[in-house]
């Protein structure tokens, strides 16, 4: 492709005024013109960014438990977030309890922040779970493996909203928006640019949050893209930003203000959270054979957790017990991950066709006898 439209070099983003940044790689908290980190009134911001690093923390042994998982032969398969832990965090944090989300299928940070229990991930990887968690109990939808359809799900779903009247009327228990995740690859979809010409049509209330990781699997984005992922925003009629993906405070404050314009009827925006994909694309991927090992080197020098601990022991905001405390929680919730994977029982296939609609169609209950009539007419036979 290089040799149809010419050399593309990578943006280098480390000086760019158009990243917003409020935490640097070595932890030191800096201004941003228009974006600045506050916190729920009566919340103490300490706490708060100490919320972070253990949310970081424990989707990070997730992941870490689940990939382990997998190479024993536990799942089938697995998408890494290795990396992108500010970014899940910061975006999954700034969501207030009515809004709703449309993952892909790598969030398991933002389904930590929605109380999917971690377990429910590892189900469908595993193989055993037929349905998923219940979106309406946590306003985070289904994963999605169809590449970039959630954000027409999502934009659909926002329209519906402003026809529910949830949408500017100024109560804030009230106000809601959508949010649609998906990553670089994606944004090269078809699904994806049309959610981008409804959404604009219609202003609907919905940020689409693009992890801009760097790879589409194992192709690179300069690959894809003439100019950065977030001007793309600007063809479409509505505002795009890029904040630096490894930042929970700078992610955590662009989504804040995102949400709370799509809440009040001001409409879409793009936010391009640039990071990088420490791991592979999944457990079946090889990215030794498409990348340079000094490039994720250099990358592991801008970890999203790091900076977060150099911030808060150099402020003295958090010492020894308290990160020897994450890292005993996070010693459980591998345990139980492990024990839990293990235990997960097998599905009942009749119990599909109860997932189908709300209320059982004549048809569908046909269906589902026929096929419990057709399983037990195996039993007893060896």
């Amino acid at each position: 492709m290089s040799e149809l439209f010419g050399p593309q070099t990578p943006w280098d983003t480390s000086a760019s005024p158009d990243l917003v940044q409020l935490l640097t790689p070595e932890g030191q908290r800096v201004d941003h013109p228009d974006y600045r980190f506050t916190v729920p009134e009566g919340a103490d911001e300490a706490e708060v960014i100490r919320g972070f690093y253990r949310d970081m923390a424990l989707t990070r042994r997730i992941d870490v438990e689940a990939t382990a998982l997998q190479r024993h032969g536990e799942l089938g398969i697995w998408a890494q977030l290795l990396g992108q832990e500010a970014a899940q965090i910061g975006a999954g944090r700034a969501l207030r309890p009515q809004d709703f989300v449309f993952p892909t299928y790598r969030e398991h940070g933002v389904a930590w922040c929605r109380g999917v229990d971690p377990l429910r991930l590892l189900g469908l990887f595993r193989g055993v779970d037929q349905g998923g968690w219940d979106p309406e109990a946590t306003n985070f939808g289904l994963y999605t493996i169809v590449i970039g359809a959630q954000t027409l799900h999502a934009t659909g779903y926002a329209m519906g909203m402003q026809r529910d009247g949830v949408v500017g009327t100024g109560d804030p228990e009230r106000d809601a928006a959508v949010v649609a995740h998906f990553g670089d690859g994606a944004s090269s979809q078809g699904d994806v640019n049309e959610s981008f010409v409804f959404a604009a049509s219609y202003n609907a209330p919905v940020v689409f949050f693009c992890q801009n990781n760097q790879w589409a699997i194992s192709e690179p984005f300069e690959r894809q893209s003439r100019i950065p992922l977030y001007r793309r925003a600007e063809g479409f009629g509505f505002p795009g930003v890029r904040v630096d993906g490894n930042d929970v405070l700078a992610t955590y404050a662009v989504m804040q203000t995102a949400l709370q314009r799509a809440r009040e009827g001001g409409g879409p925006t793009l936010v391009e959270a640039y990071t990088y994909r420490m791991g592979a694309h999944t457990t079946t991927d090889d990215p030794t054979r498409y990348r340079l090992s000094d490039e994720v080197e250099t990358w592991k020098l801008k970890d999203p957790i790091a900076r977060v601990e150099a911030y808060l022991r150099r402020g003295g905001f958090a010492g020894d017990d308290f990160f020897a405390g994450v890292e005993a929680e996070a010693e459980e919730l591998g345990t139980r991950l492990r024990e839990g994977c293990r235990a997960l029982p097998e599905p009942d296939p009749v119990a599909l066709f109860g997932d189908v609609y709300a209320e059982i169609t004549e048809e569908l209950a046909a269906q589902r006898d026929g096929y419990a009539a057709y399983l037990a007419s195996f039993e007893g036979v060896a």
